[in-house]
């Protein structure tokens, strides 16, 4: 027989107040997910405000409408200063009383009535409408639909053309076989031959872009060629190369190929010069190449011979408490409309202090991403040295969870371009002097070796194994051959050149 009772238990476990939530999911925020968080903010709180540059900071004495002004985002030299951040579940030291209840906002946005925030009134229907107009870019199956409906064509042929544009994919390639469109088409073309179907293909591959619609790279470069002008020079001699001799070009035979065309080398450069010319996959013309704009979150500059790191001011707007509507809470008042003003002046604390920690701890792991890696800023990718997220962690007194939030979707603005700052950690190898190389440097100095090699004997991973190991940096091929792919380089046989 089960019997009931009660019983009292002590324990301790970590609890994550709804504050520390947000200072959380507000630091793994990108910018333009923090500059919505923001809007968002303004729009829902009325307590919150724009500040103006310029204006005086008003602070009553009476806490309960204690009202937060605007500063200076702050910068740093590249030795960051060791202060504990309220970012994450596991950073235990932490408390939410810490934070100083005189937060000012550090945030900045220049310009904002011209942003799409702004104000005036039909401004949002003005930016609509803009955005409306802006030319959709046409796709390839639209701008070959476009063609063909400028061609004579029948009923009958115009719904195979159809199918055949329908069975090209982004490359520009006919993706379907054709008995399985020839299969297809039967159903609702009665009597159909598989020759009105290569009839029609043809139409569709004297289309732009030159070489649409052909079954293999062998018609896609025939089909390019022969639509140049007889008079090209090479012309003949490239159409006799690819349409016999494709293989020894992919496997970069040079003497295959003089002995079997006759060309000499002279010629024979000549023919791949103009074949180097021609377009492999056609339908990336007209892939969706849109620009996607960065915005940096950390500015770093050289100044005294000193780096000096600063988060971006330009990324959020400068927000504050609104001093009219913090002096209208009463103390003892708890009317309904009070006690709203009182609930969002808490929120509108809350979200200033999270966006002061959000920077802060941005700041702080930026700085000391920026003097762990000064080799890197100072001489390039091969003098970057190994580092991790334990590294940062121990440093900062920080979880490694807590830089990891920071650092992801972040970017850093240096004299070299802009990283993420993610792309500061890689793993490492030791050297022949029993130190540490990043796997970064070591990519770039694959990169140079390769650069700098002879296109008629490139070197085989083997060989850049020993270079790297004259260098004092110890890998196995395997590990040269891994970095060597992951930084888009063939093969020494893909990358050997004929001329």
């Amino acid at each position: 027989m089960i019997k009931q009772s009660l019983q009292l238990k002590i324990g301790q476990q970590l609890s994550m107040t709804p504050q520390l939530q947000q200072a959380i999911r507000l630091l793994q925020l990108s910018t333009l997910d923090l500059q919505q968080e923001i809007q968002a903010a303004l729009e829902s709180n009325p307590l919150l405000e724009v500040s103006e540059d310029g204006e005086d900071t008003f602070e009553p004495a009476d806490d309960d409408s204690d009202a937060e002004g605007s500063s200076p985002l702050p910068t740093s030299e590249a030795s960051p200063h060791n202060e504990s951040s309220p970012t994450d579940s596991d950073d235990t030291d932490w408390q939410p009383d810490s934070l100083p209840n005189d937060l000012p906002v550090d945030t900045d946005w220049d310009n904002f009535a011209d942003t799409d925030f702004n104000s005036e009134p039909g401004s949002h229907d003005r930016d609509e409408f803009l955005a409306n107009t802006r030319p959709a870019r046409e796709s390839l199956r639209d701008h070959l639909l476009w063609q063909m409906n400028l061609m004579p064509l029948s009923e009958r042929d115009r719904l195979i053309a159809l199918s055949l544009v329908d069975a090209i994919d982004p490359r520009g390639f006919l993706a379907s076989p054709m008995s399985d469109i020839h299969e297809g088409l039967q159903t609702e073309l009665d009597s159909l031959e598989a020759d009105e179907i290569e009839a029609v293909l043809h139409q569709i591959q004297n289309l732009d872009p030159p070489g649409i619609g052909a079954r293999d790279l062998r018609e896609c470069l025939l089909i390019q060629l022969r639509q140049l002008p007889e008079s090209t020079r090479w012309r003949s001699q490239a159409i006799g190369v690819v349409a016999d001799h494709l293989a020894l070009i992919s496997n970069q035979d040079l003497r295959g190929l003089t002995r079997v065309t006759g060309l000499e080398e002279t010629e024979l450069a000549g023919v791949m010069h103009l074949l180097r010319s021609l377009t492999p996959a056609p339908g990336d013309a007209l892939a969706d190449d849109d620009v996607e704009y960065i915005i940096p979150d950390v500015f770093v500059r050289k100044e005294s011979q000193r780096w000096r790191v600063e988060l971006n001011p330009d990324i959020a707007p400068r927000i504050r408490i609104n001093t009219q509507y913090a002096a209208l809470i009463r103390r003892a008042d708890n009317s309904d409309d009070n006690t709203y003003l009182r609930n969002n002046l808490q929120e509108a604390r809350w979200f200033l202090k999270s966006l002061r920690s959000r920077n802060e701890t941005l700041l702080r792991v930026a700085s000391c991403i920026v003097e762990h890696q000064q080799g890197f800023l100072e001489h390039g990718d091969e003098a970057m040295k190994p580092m991790v997220l334990a590294d940062i962690s121990t440093q900062l007194e920080l979880h490694e969870s807590t830089v990891s939030r920071a650092t992801t979707r972040k970017y850093m603005h240096t004299p070299r371009g802009i990283f993420e700052l993610k792309y500061f950690f890689s793993s490492h190898v030791s050297t022949s002097e029993g130190g540490e190389c990043s796997a970064t440097a070591i990519r770039a100095i694959i990169r140079k070796l390769v650069g700098e090699e002879n296109p008629r004997k490139p070197l085989s991973d083997s060989r850049i194994t020993d270079l790297l190991e004259k260098q004092g940096i110890q890998v196995a091929r395997r590990t040269v051959a891994k970095y060597r792919e992951s930084l888009s380089i063939p093969s020494s046989s893909d990358r050997k050149r004929l001329v």
